[in-house]
This record gives structure tokens, C-alpha cells and sequence, in this order.
């Protein structure tokens, strides 16, 4: 992101694990059909994830914003066996080209896809949720915070994406992406629910487990 170094920026990932060529063709045509590169998850924080999913080795994983799915697809690599991913998007355009890249992937039995407002699709789902990974409006996020705790596993985790918002959370910037964020990340510190640690991995990624 524009407040890391670039030339750290690169040498991370260069560092990286190449992605699998499925991931570099979700990205590449997420950049020619859909645009908005910025929300794409991209290899560090694909990998990080992937990295997430192999550690605690979730039988149900919950994302919240699917975009290209970019990020499902990351996750689903190191699914255990009888595993699987409920990913939550609201836009039917970029549903149906996750859909697509899901399926050309063979994913599409592990990745399933609901459609509509998350909180309605959450408050559908049973839970225990093993591994939550926030990346929608920001705005949201303190609702989607509230509406995933009650389900998520004991020993359970939460990733929400872009906690940094571009360096401007941790300024007094008063646009609405880093009010939202600031809000955000004021709410769970001083949830005596949770303990969290917040990352400065591309955009920022705050992990968040039961206290």
C-alpha cells in the first residue's frame, strides 16, 4: 500500500511464494473486468491466510466480502479434508465472477458463495465459526465484529482486513474509511472479550482471538 516503502513493499514480495497460476489469473482479470486492484487480497496477504487456514485447520471458515475471491481461493488451498469456506457478498457482478473462478479452480464443493447483505446471510449460519475474515465496507465492521463473536469457535480467530486504512487510522484523517476503521479498532480494544494484535502486513490486518 502508498504508506509502505516500496522498495519493502517489493522485497516482500519477492519474498513471497509465488501464487498458484489459478491466483494470477483470478488477478489479472480482476484488474481488466472488474478494476479496484486496491481491494484485491494479492499475494502477501494470500499467503498469510493460506498460512492461517494450514495452522488452525478450521472445519468452518467465514469471510465477509468476497470481491474476486481471490482471498477464498488462498484459504482453500490448506482446507482440511470435510472443511469448508461460506464467503458473504453483496454485489452480484463480483459474485458471479468469483463463482466463475471457483469453479474453473475446482472449488466450487469447499466455496460456497451467499448472496444479499452479510448480516443477513450470518445470522443464517450456525457457527462455530474457526476463522473469520472481515474485508468489506468498512463501516460494517464493527456490526459484522458484533455478529460473528456470539459464533465464533473457542478457540476461534478473526482477521479483519485494512485496519491500517492507507497509514490514515493512525491520523486524525477525517474521511469516512479511516473514521470507520478508527471506530472499528477503538471497539475491539476495548472489548474485554477479545485480545487482538494488529499487523502492519499491506494495509494492516488485526487478529483477533477469544480473551
Amino acid at each position: 500500500m502508498s504508506f509502505i516503502d516500496e522498495t519493502v513493499a517489493a522485497y516482500a514480495d519477492a519474498q513471497v511464494t509465488p501464487p498458484a497460476q489459478h491466483l494470477r489469473t483470478v488477478a489479472r482479470e480482476t484488474a481488466d473486468e472488474l478494476g479496484s486492484t486496491v481491494m484485491l487480497t494479492g499475494p502477501v496477504e494470500g499467503r498469510l491466510l493460506e498460512t492461517l487456514v494450514s495452522a488452525a485447520a478450521p472445519q468452518l471458515v467465514l469471510e465477509v466480502g468476497t470481491f474476486s475471491g481471490y482471498s477464498a481461493l488462498s484459504m482453500v488451498a490448506t482446507l482440511p479434508e470435510g472443511g469448508r469456506i461460506v464467503t458473504c457478498e453483496l454485489d452480484d457482478v463480483r459474485a458471479d465472477f468469483a463463482q466463475r473462478h471457483i469453479d474453473a479452480a475446482g472449488a466450487g464443493d469447499r466455496i460456497e458463495i451467499r448472496r444479499g447483505p452479510a448480516l443477513d446471510s450470518i445470522a443464517a449460519l450456525d457457527g462455530p465459526f474457526d476463522l473469520v475474515f472481515i474485508d468489506a465496507d468498512k463501516a460494517g465492521y464493527v456490526d459484522y465484529y458484533e455478529a460473528v463473536l456470539p459464533k465464533l469457535a473457542p478457540r476461534g480467530l478473526i482477521a479483519a482486513d485494512n485496519t491500517l486504512a492507507g497509514g490514515r487510522a493512525a491520523t486524525d484523517a477525517d474521511d469516512d474509511t479511516a473514521r470507520a476503521i478508527r471506530a472499528f479498532n477503538d471497539h475491539v480494544a476495548a472489548d474485554p472479550r477479545t485480545v487482538q494484535v494488529l499487523l502492519t502486513v499491506r494495509d494492516g490486518i488485526t487478529l483477533i482471538r477469544r480473551a
